[in-house]
């Protein structure tokens, strides 16, 4: 059994933020109950970076495990009493949709949480549910653009940098995830649930805690380089150094241990809180020139013999094989019945007695709509009645 065991939750999100936290929720023991259209999520039907799958495509596939699926259509009358019956007895109602189309579905907080008052009801959007940006389109790389991170590395005058994971996504998908699991912990103790509200641009925001607070309350402004520094907020040499046989990280070293190491000996009489800063171009040159001599494994073994910060720069297959990641557990595997042997990214966080599971792969479109509604007391003659209509769809059970 899982921590989450005995909790049920209706996903009505889209794409990656809500579909992510919800699949946390999943792997926790949370009963997952993914509500989508008759034709399936959005995400079904588009591809990650070209990749198919059999019946499920990638995107889908790494989103959606750990759910069952419900095929109704909310446009209908009757999908939509579907839907608010069950939610009668759900404790978390999770949804992405544009602001403003909850309330004309009828299932805003307001209309459910009279018919539930138990219920966690959370909110997800790109800007906030109301503002200038309201009806803005709330786009993981939009959002890098005006958190402003963009512009805390690489050099000056060239591109912003933007993040090689959609980051914004999944940090509002932690934001979800915890703001489930604090509401619900407060329904424990007083027994009320309540609205929970996630939005994209105030979870890209809040993360660069350190870098804003170094602008706003230190006065510092973002100061780009001329050289690929890493942050602008922190000290030469930091970054991505090529070798002669590839790439490895070095990140803030004492200016005398890396010069020995090197046979930079310039860097011997610089102090590292002043000179770090004001010639820090200087410094990254000087780093970068010395580094290509040597190969990545060398120069690793050298530094780490001389308790200096660095580390390699992987590829996707450098990381998977990694044995800290082999040995951490980190991804899992399993077999899903259309699309076979899965292997993946598990749940990062390890309890002692309620260890997340894998009890199922992503579904297909409607996989468990039967199973759902008969455990919601429907009978077989309105299952039946609701297909023919239209309002539920079960074609892939």
């Amino acid at each position: 059994m899982g921590i989450l065991t005995g909790y049920r939750v209706l996903d009505c999100t889209i794409a990656m933020a809500g579909p992510f936290a919800a699949q946390r929720l999943g792997d926790l023991g949370a009963d997952v109950v993914k509500v989508e259209p008759i034709t399936g999520e959005w995400q079904r039907h588009v591809s990650a970076g070209g990749a198919q799958g059999k019946r499920i495509n990638v995107s889908f596939l790494s989103l959606n495990r750990n759910k069952r699926s419900l095929a109704v259509d909310l446009k209908s009358q009757e999908g939509k009493d579907v839907l608010l019956e069950l939610v009668r007895t759900a404790d978390v109602f999770l949804q992405n949709y544009r602001p403003g189309v909850a309330k004309r579905l009828g299932v805003d907080y307001e209309t459910l949480s009279q018919i539930n008052s138990r219920l966690i009801y959370v909110s997800m959007s790109g800007y906030g549910e109301d503002g200038p940006y309201v009806n803005h389109p709330g786009q993981d790389l939009i959002l890098q653009g005006m958190s402003g991170a963009m512009l805390s590395a690489g050099r000056e005058g060239e591109a912003p940098n933007a993040s090689g994971q959609y980051i914004v996504d999944a940090i509002a998908a932690y934001n979800a995830f915890e703001g489930v699991l604090a509401a619900l912990l407060h329904r424990e103790r007083t027994g009320e649930g309540q609205l929970v509200q996630v939005n994209m641009l105030d979870a890209i925001t809040t993360i660069q805690m350190q870098e804003l607070s170094v602008f706003t309350v230190g006065g510092k402004p973002q100061q780009r380089s001329s050289e690929p520094h890493a942050h602008v907020y922190i000290r030469a040499p930091y970054g991505a150094f090529a070798t002669s046989d590839g790439y490895i990280i070095i990140a803030f070293p004492p200016l005398k241990k890396l010069g020995a190491v090197i046979g930079e000996y310039s860097f011997l009489d610089m102090d590292d809180e002043v000179d770090t800063w004001s010639r820090r171009d200087e410094i990254f040159a000087k780093t970068r020139d010395r580094l290509k001599t040597r190969s990545s494994a060398e120069w690793l073994k050298l530094m780490r013999e001389a308790d200096i910060w660095c580390g390699p720069v992987y590829n996707y297959q450098d990381l998977v094989d990694d044995p800290q990641i082999k040995h951490n557990g980190t991804f899992v595997e399993y077999e899903h019945p259309t699309e076979g042997h899965i292997r993946a990214p598990g749940f990062p966080i390890r309890f002692s007695k309620t260890p997340s599971r894998i009890e199922r792969g992503a579904p297909l479109t409607g996989q468990h709509t039967r199973e759902v509604l008969e455990e919601a007391g429907f009978d077989a003659a309105r299952i039946a009645r609701l297909e023919k209509s239209g309002a539920i769809r079960m074609g892939d059970e």
